[in-house]
């Protein structure tokens, strides 16, 4: 089993920047395919990106790319979220996710492990 810790996130006018940082405890996690999701108020929690274990493949959604970057440092049982260019439509509380699959998926129903979320909010 793994623990997942969330962490970066804050307040950034649309256009900023912002690195988010999941990370998690159990010697496993290398084994594990980790995504981003996030919630908007009023809105269904959506998948953004996610990363195999190797950090060799990604999937993004279609609203970030070309704008987030999805990295992992195995040795620091670590997973990042850099956030270019954000728009106030990034806002909303962001989740990490993790489980073992043989490549990135999509569907939050395929994730056993969560974290507790952290808060991004773009001011327009």
């Amino acid at each position: 089993q793994v623990q997942l810790v969330e962490s970066g996130g804050g307040l950034v006018q649309a256009g900023g920047s912002l690195r988010l940082s999941c990370t998690a405890s159990g010697r496993s996690f290398s084994t594990y395919v980790v995504a981003w999701f996030r919630q908007a108020p009023g809105k269904e929690r959506e998948f953004v990106v996610g990363i195999n274990q190797s950090g060799t493949s990604t999937k993004y959604a279609d609203s970030v790319k070309g704008r987030f970057t999805i990295s992992r440092d195995n040795a620091k049982n670590t997973v990042y979220l850099q956030m270019n260019s954000l728009e106030a439509e990034d806002t909303g509380v962001y989740y990490c996710a993790g489980d073992v699959h043989i490549f990135v998926v999509t569907s939050q129903g395929l994730y056993a492990f969560w974290g507790q979320g952290t808060q991004v909010t773009v001011s327009a």
